[in-house]
């Protein structure tokens, strides 16, 4: 590869990186009124699983902008894991062979498989959250805080198992094929 060739992926692996950094921002800002019904997950979902290590830039900066933004509280803390545990586990799915679009009885089973995955991670948000308040108060600390979450955790996963129904399969194919005609890695 020629240095020009190498700086050019550079730049351009810098650059999804902050395009998904402010897309997760904006998304969750414009959803910020309705409780617990964000678009994070579902995008978080659909970028790892077109661009593989290329969505950790944007993880990246999506949560040191949400620290600046809401403040650096406890809240943040679990932030600096909860989103990269989520692509870790879209990472150890294996990826199709074919390219072709998925059709009938393969996209009804694609697209309830990331509504599963993703409705379930909405659930478990809040388990995983309480976390870092273990280390504040101990464990009655951390579950009381869980417990009390999971009125707002169901929202959540509802919201994101239909918002995973709907678009995770079209947005895969749809970034695949931009990212193919765009020669990104």
């Amino acid at each position: 590869m020629h240095a020009q060739s190498r700086i050019a992926a550079k730049i351009a692996y810098i650059t999804l990186g902050a395009m998904l950094g402010a897309l997760l921002l904006v998304s969750q800002l414009v959803l910020a009124g309705l409780p617990n019904i964000e678009l994070v997950s579902l995008l978080i979902i659909v970028w790892t699983r077109v661009y593989r290590t290329g969505a950790l830039p944007g993880i990246a900066v999506f949560v040191v902008l949400e620290g600046v933004i809401f403040g650096f509280g406890i809240w943040w803390v679990s932030y600096l894991y909860i989103w990269f545990i989520l692509w870790g586990i879209v990472m150890l799915i294996p990826r199709r062979r074919s390219e072709e679009p998925l059709r009938g009885k393969k996209l009804l089973i694609a697209s309830l498989g990331w509504a599963i995955l993703s409705g379930a991670y909405g659930f478990a948000f809040g388990a995983l959250t309480a976390i870092p308040w273990f280390f504040r108060g101990g464990l009655s600390t951390m579950v009381a805080y869980w417990v009390s979450g999971i009125p707002f955790d169901i929202p959540h996963a509802l919201g994101n198992f239909a918002a995973a129904l709907l678009l995770a399969v079209p947005l895969i194919e749809l970034l695949g094929k931009l990212k193919k005609s765009r020669n990104l890695s």
